[in-house]
């Protein structure tokens, strides 16, 4: 079975952050950072080279065995849009999505193109949402 590799590291997420060119993903960055420090009271940390994640919980397969942890709430500044990654899965919120606003979903995946195009209370409220289920499921997840 192949090792994950993006995994939790020490990496600095303010410097990460801060690297980024465009000014207003860097700030649309700083500002969803910011939102998902507020729910999770955690610190953020680096989940291989360009994912920020807060919040960890433990998964297992039921089918191929593999377990492992991964953040609960995370993102991603891409060239052409911000990627947040939510679990279980950004279909589990589909009556949240509906008033968020401008964005695009792939698999699992929330792509916005700048913060200004959703409404940030509701975004929010899809993070809370997914701590939330998370800690009622003791922060344990099996699929």
């Amino acid at each position: 079975m192949a090792e994950l590799k993006t995994k939790k590291n020490d990496a600095s997420v303010d410097d990460f952050l801060q690297a980024i060119t465009d000014k207003g993903k860097r700030e649309d960055s700083l500002a969803v950072l910011k939102l998902m420090k507020q729910v999770a009271k955690q610190e953020p940390k680096m989940w291989g080279t360009a994912i920020v994640g807060v919040g960890e919980y433990h998964y297992k397969s039921s089918k191929s065995g593999r377990e492992g942890h991964w953040f609960i709430a995370g993102f991603a500044p891409r060239k052409q849009n911000i990627t947040l990654y939510i679990m279980p899965g950004i279909g589990n919120y589909k009556d949240i999505l509906k008033r968020l606003g401008k964005y695009k979903v792939s698999g699992s995946c929330l792509h916005i193109n700048k913060l200004a195009d959703v409404d940030s209370k509701v975004l929010k409220e899809l993070i809370v949402a997914a701590f939330s289920y998370m800690k009622s499921k003791n922060n344990q997840l099996t699929y």
